[in-house]
């Protein structure tokens, strides 16, 4: 999608991704773009969320409500419409050169219901201001139906497309690009005037095959409209679908990957040069004054300081700054405001909850020269050395006490989509949380939620079950009692060897669960895989979050392996082991973070529990972001929001959520963050 108003700028089709109106186009919108976008076509309202991870990849949550079909029983539902959930992708198999399109593979729905599934090739050829595209569609896509399906001189299979008669909806491989296919494809033109472009295209589909037999009259293939574009982030269009409805829409659309932030006018200046008189040798330093400044000033809670020759080490944990060169650079002028002669190295060694992650050593001669600008950013970063951090005999200069207590006022918003009782089922609440450090490694959690406004009075429907409801419950864990705690844990660690983490909890562990657990990473230094281990015996809570517990329990756990795949920061995760729930299987996660700490991402889940067990869905899948506060604040905060699309909550395949993770407590040992944002250390 790129800038709104560049010339035949990428939009969004009516099911989300881009594409024309009904189909879709081989274009990709730039990477890190994500789009929200509401159409309304009669009888459908289409609600999308469209990620864009990766140049070539596109990603696609989907909520249709059938407004003329009821969600179930009124006695269920009442008058709701039906919903219907979905996710879709699309790969880009061949850019576009002078004389060839670009090409491009997708699929609909590819492991929701299956009401509105389809597949299609698509190319798209720019000449000009007019973009043009034509593809072959099976299923939804080319539900008119009126080409043989090309595929069948492969075999005879291709002629005929399974349909899903239990609609839990599966990845059936059986029916993904069989039965008969249809063309469509059509032109995208950018007006002389950057805030209009039209659209025209001839539609695959007759809708004569409509799902729940709702099929629609069409009095022309050919659908014709416009996008406005008021301002750079918002879509508007109206088009002429059927020959005989109009459609609207809506999209708001962002570049997460390019977003810097605002400027950090809340942040501290840095610390400005001092004169020579102010230095002192190590030994006459007023170390209480410089822990303070690197607590104020490069947002380092220290742990200790100590002397190894003529370098000078700070430990301590980042609590400010998202971008750990940020801390690095102000970290070095506080020491050296601080420091005389005979002091040549600043090392900052990364900490989290005890745990030793990295250690970034910045020569003091060279980044004073940066800091004059008589060397360049990349000379610089010559001198910079980042290891792993080792015990050596140091003289101590300095020792914190330990921060006993961290406590926090938040508020926070849950929501179901979707469900028989309501479309939007919200809870806003108060928390508060507080942690007691009783040692730098063994600390306790509690957190406390009041509820402060929600309509979870309608979340009367229990789906149904044939395993253990370890999450389908979740209507009588939110409504059983105004006030909860849904976290009371204890929980320390251990560094059990230079690459080898160790972790060891107990308590009310999350919402629905407590017991005891442990887990163990190992994650060697300048690699880009690690492996990790979890293990923990569990119990079922009572539903109204206390102290209190059900007969429930099971022991479950995982092996995770994590990979780098050091393209564009691609991060493969993959778990193997035991749910809560009894079932036994594997969970693949990929995900891919941007420069500024974005992370797109996908996960699914699949165990031994049969598409019949497990219910509506079939197995658990969804796509999710997650994005730095920094991105949206005026100071600097490494807190961070996260926002998952779940198509449904199922027993099946369900993890323990647990509070802490050690590959998160040892993010520092991704040196991307650091090396991606190296300019950061001057500011």
């Amino acid at each position: 999608m790129g800038t709104a108003h560049a010339d035949n700028a990428p939009t969004q089709s009516d099911f989300g991704g881009v594409g024309l109106w009904q189909t879709p186009t081989a274009r990709m919108a730039d990477e890190g773009e994500i789009a929200l976008t509401a159409s309304h076509v009669e009888p459908y309202d289409r609600y999308n969320v469209s990620l864009q991870p990766l140049p070539w990849l596109e990603g696609i949550f989907r909520y249709t409500a059938v407004s003329n079909r009821l969600y179930g029983p009124k006695s269920l539902s009442g008058s709701q419409s039906y919903k219907d959930k979905s996710i879709d992708v699309k790969l880009r198999l061949w850019t576009e050169s002078h004389y060839l399109p670009d090409v491009s593979v997708g699929a609909r729905d590819i492991g929701g219901t299956g009401l509105f599934s389809g597949e299609y090739v698509v190319m798209s050829k720019r000449f000009g201001r007019l973009d043009a595209s034509l593809g072959m569609g099976w299923g939804y896509v080319g539900g008119r139906g009126d080409l043989t399906n090309p595929l069948s001189i492969i075999s005879d299979k291709f002629n005929l497309r399974p349909t899903d008669s239990n609609g839990t909806g599966t990845f059936s491989s059986n029916r993904y690009f069989r039965g008969p296919a249809a063309l469509f494809g059509g032109l995208s033109y950018q007006t002389p005037w950057d805030w209009l472009l039209v659209k025209a295209e001839y539609d695959g589909n007759n809708y004569q095959h409509e799902p729940k037999r709702d099929n629609q009259k069409q009095s022309s293939p050919f659908n014709i409209g416009a996008v406005f574009r008021p301002s750079q982030n918002l879509d508007l269009s109206v088009a002429l679908e059927r020959g005989n409805t109009v459609m609207f829409g809506l999209t708001l659309h962002a570049n997460m990957a390019e977003s810097t932030g605002p400027a950090k006018l809340l942040d501290p200046s840095p610390p400005q040069r001092n004169d020579a008189s102010t230095m002192r040798a190590p030994d006459q330093v007023d170390w209480t004054s410089v822990a303070r400044a690197l607590r104020d000033n490069a947002g380092i809670q220290v742990s200790s300081i100590t002397r190894r020759g003529s370098e000078v080490i700070v430990k301590g944990e980042q609590e400010d700054y998202f971008y750990s060169a940020k801390g690095v650079g102000r970290a070095a002028r506080v020491l050296d405001n601080a420091l005389g002669p005979g002091v040549d190295w600043f090392t900052v060694v990364a900490q989290q909850e005890g745990l030793a992650t990295t250690e970034t050593s910045v020569n003091r001669q060279r980044f004073a020269q940066l800091l004059d600008h008589d060397i360049t950013l990349s000379e610089f970063h010559q001198s910079v050395e980042q290891n792993a951090p080792t015990p050596r005999h140091e003289e101590l200069l300095y020792r914190a006490p330990v921060k006993r207590v961290e406590q926090s006022f938040a508020l926070t918003y849950q929501q179901n989509l979707g469900g028989p009782d309501a479309f939007l089922l919200y809870q806003i609440a108060a928390t508060y949380n507080i942690d007691f450090h009783f040692t730098r490694n063994l600390w306790w959690s509690a957190v406390v939620s009041a509820d402060l406004i929600d309509n979870y009075d309608k979340f009367k429907y229990d789906a149904p079950s044939e395993l253990p409801r370890v999450r389908t419950d979740v209507r009588k864990y939110i409504t059983s009692s105004t006030v909860t705690l849904p976290i009371f844990q204890f929980t320390s660690t251990r560094q059990l060897g230079q690459d080898l983490y160790g972790m060891a909890y107990a308590g009310m562990l999350e919402s629905m669960f407590g017991g005891v657990g442990g887990e163990v990473l190992y994650r060697p230094f300048g690699e880009r895989w690690a492996i990790g281990s979890n293990i923990n015996w569990v119990k079922q809570r009572g539903y109204d979050q206390d102290f209190s517990f059900r007969s429930y329990k099971v022991v479950t756990g995982h092996v995770t392996g994590y990979f780098d795949l050091g393209y564009k920061d691609v991060l493969v995760a993959v778990s193997a082991g035991r749910y809560l729930a009894g079932d036994w299987g594997a969970t693949l996660d990929v995900s891919r973070e941007f420069r500024n700490g974005v992370r797109m991402g996908a996960y699914a889940t699949k165990t031994n529990v049969s598409a019949e067990q497990f219910g509506e869905g079939s197995f658990d899948k969804g796509i999710y972001v997650s994005i730095p506060f920094d991105l949206m604040l005026p100071r600097s905060t490494r807190a961070s929001a996260s926002f998952v699309w779940d198509p449904l909550i199922r027993d099946g395949g369900a993890m323990l959520s647990r509070r802490y993770s050690l590959y998160s407590l040892t993010s520092d040992r991704d040196l991307d963050n650091f090396n991606s944002n190296l300019d950061k250390i001057v500011e």
